[in-house]
């Protein structure tokens, strides 16, 4: 495996979500408690408080899972202007006025969400990891923790095999289904496990499932590549207005990597890319050259705002 390179923008986090993988009804909990404060940001005690408990309905360590995977999904955020949280941007888009997916029912919801762990990776350094550093089609939970900590020795940060073990566990647990028999309340309700990204073959081997990905919207996809593209931009400091086919597919933090799609099935999603942006993007396929080309009007954030929600509109 190759020595890891997260983005000058990720500050990599082995912890903080208390060993719980995320469930159904979190995010949405989260944006709850921190929109009923209305356009006053909400204090930093809405997740430490002594009534946090009966607030959230669960346990102490579990308020502070439901803060860290609100704060990864951009459900909610840390204010500028206090010291305490307002809704982010995805938190709107899914609960606000005018949510499209209140409580987490469709696919687009469920692939976002992985993007953002797994592509973005702004709290959850381990997914991004997993999705974009491991070549193998099987490998072992021991193989990621051993890349991890070739990566904090050679960064000098000191993490501990017990701490990245528990964050490669929670990782692996949040897409792979528990079998009834042993299923515990601790294991209840992954969100991500309905993906098929990953499967469990027993002795923490585990496969992914690489291919077409039916169930992923060609709105999200879009979505990921304009968020992938803008990224791009941001940490090389440098205007693109053409990215290869290549980049799309197998850049470390692409789409095609993080969703696990193969090279047919990229391309056929990009020869739809001019619809789904509305003319913002273009895909080119003839005489040896692949690319897709930003030749709309508007600005990145604009694009990207408009092709997110347009993947919510049936």
């Amino acid at each position: 495996m190759t020595l890891i390179r997260f983005p000058s923008d990720i500050k990599p986090m082995f912890s903080g979500h208390e060993t719980f993988p995320l469930r159904q009804l979190w995010l949405r909990k989260a944006f709850c408690e921190i929109e009923r404060y209305g356009k006053q940001a909400a204090p930093k005690g809405v997740f430490s408080n002594e009534d946090a408990i009966e607030r959230f309905g669960v346990g102490k360590n579990m308020v502070s899972s439901i803060r860290h995977w609100a704060l990864a999904c951009d459900v909610i955020r840390e204010s500028k202007d206090i010291d305490g949280f307002e809704p982010g941007n995805i938190g709107s888009l899914l609960f606000g006025e005018q949510a499209c997916d209140p409580y987490l029912e469709r696919d687009a919801t469920i692939w976002l969400v992985h993007w953002l762990l797994a592509g973005r990776a702004k709290r959850s350094a381990t997914w991004y990891v997993v999705f974009n550093y491991v070549q193998s089609q099987s490998f072992q939970s021991k193989d990621i923790v051993s890349l991890i900590s070739e990566y904090a020795t050679a960064n000098k940060s000191v993490r501990s095999d017990t701490t990245l073990t528990r964050d490669v566990e929670v990782c692996l647990r949040c897409y792979t289904s528990v079998a009834l028999k042993s299923a515990t309340e601790d294991s209840a309700e992954p969100l991500l496990s309905d993906l098929g990204l990953l499967s469990s073959g027993g002795n923490n081997t585990y496969h992914f499932h690489r291919g077409p990905q039916y169930s992923l919207p060609d709105g999200v996809f879009a979505f990921a590549l304009l968020d992938f593209w803008k990224r791009w931009e941001q940490v090389t400091g440098t205007s693109q207005s053409t990215l290869s086919f290549n980049m799309i597919a197998h850049e470390y933090g692409s789409p095609g990597r993080v969703f696990k799609l193969d090279e047919d099935s990229v391309s056929d999603r990009l020869s739809k890319i001019a619809d789904i942006t509305r003319n913002f993007l273009e895909w080119t396929d003839s005489s040896g050259v692949r690319q897709v080309s930003r030749v709309g009007k508007g600005t990145m954030d604009e694009a990207i705002n408009r092709t997110l929600r347009g993947a919510y509109v049936k």
